[in-house]
């Protein structure tokens, strides 16, 4: 399985519930699709000009339509500070809106960084128009993902709050609450605290 339908499976375990709207999942009857490109990581923008000004510079706005890369907020909790970040979801891939003919699969594949088309052999494969719904509402989110430094079974230190300076171990991470539960050693005993993201840091 290729690395990108890999991610898309985790996506799609770990998207917002919620039908998908009408403008997310029609097709239009000209035959145009999603299709995923696969380029250089850390070149997904460069690439995203690259081939719109191809299209632009060689008459392509009929076959090719829109190209994206797929990103998304992520709050990042590191040494006890927050900072929003904006996130790639898919490292090393563009997706492209195109009507799939020698002509446009030629723009594309020959535009500088990109390494090829994703899929089964040499035929691209499109993306399915649930698969598209998922991504699309992954970005259009109003509540940024939360990321963590530290993961159960860790030592982190408290480094707010009442318990400031004591060090445990992380029990459970609620991600939906933004809280931690870390198991203090108070007289010998573990004894769970539940803490703040931001009350805690990695040892």
């Amino acid at each position: 399985m290729d690395i990108f339908w890999e991610r898309l499976v985790w996506l799609s375990d770990d998207a917002p519930s919620g039908p998908a709207t009408d403008a997310e999942t029609q097709e239009e009857d000209d035959g145009r699709a999603w299709y995923v490109v696969h380029c250089y990581s850390g070149s997904e923008n460069k690439v995203k000009r690259n081939l719109e000004q191809r299209v632009e510079s060689m008459g392509m706005k009929d076959k090719i339509f829109e190209v994206i890369v797929p990103t998304e907020e992520e709050i990042e909790i590191k040494d006890g500070k927050r900072r929003v970040v904006e996130r790639r979801i898919f490292p090393g891939y563009v997706l492209v809106n195109m009507i799939m003919d020698e002509d446009s699969w030629y723009v594309v594949r020959n535009t500088p960084g990109v390494t090829g088309f994703v899929g089964m052999g040499n035929k691209p494969t499109p993306l399915r128009p649930e698969e598209v719904a998922q991504i699309l509402k992954r970005m259009e989110s109003e509540t940024p993902r939360i990321k963590v430094t530290f993961e159960p079974g860790q030592r982190v230190r408290i480094i707010d709050g009442p318990f400031r300076d004591f060090t445990g171990k992380v029990a459970d991470i609620d991600m939906e609450r933004a809280k931690v539960r870390v198991l203090v050693n108070f007289f010998g005993r573990e004894t769970p605290v539940e803490l703040d993201f931001l009350q805690v840091e990695k040892t």
